[in-house]
């Protein structure tokens, strides 16, 4: 589950490639490429997503998700001092604002 497949190999340079080619500096061509790749590779459940920009499944509810998912939602919410709240204050908060 680790490891880049041939494919994901030659998607990477294929990407990395064609950003030099429109003026972007090596570097970044890397992260780009590396983070399109990466992106693939989570939505099609080939990586664990440890932390992911995800709201959790909506069809779960609120207290069955994690806190890192609370706070995504929160963040779309706009939900301020959200890093400071534990998971059931999230909860509240995010409950509060749906309605």
């Amino acid at each position: 589950m680790g490891k880049w497949s041939n494919k994901d190999e030659r998607q990477y340079e294929h990407i990395k490639e064609s950003t030099q080619e429109r003026g972007t500096d090596e570097g970044r061509a890397e992260q780009i490429a590396a983070r399109t790749v990466n992106k693939q590779r989570r939505e099609e459940g080939r990586t664990p997503k440890i932390t992911t920009e995800g709201t959790g499944n909506p069809n779960v509810p609120l207290e069955s998700r994690s806190k890192q998912e609370l706070l995504n939602l929160a963040r779309e919410m706009d939900i301020h001092d959200r890093s400071k709240m534990d998971k059931d204050t999230l909860i509240d908060a995010i409950q509060k604002h749906q309605h």
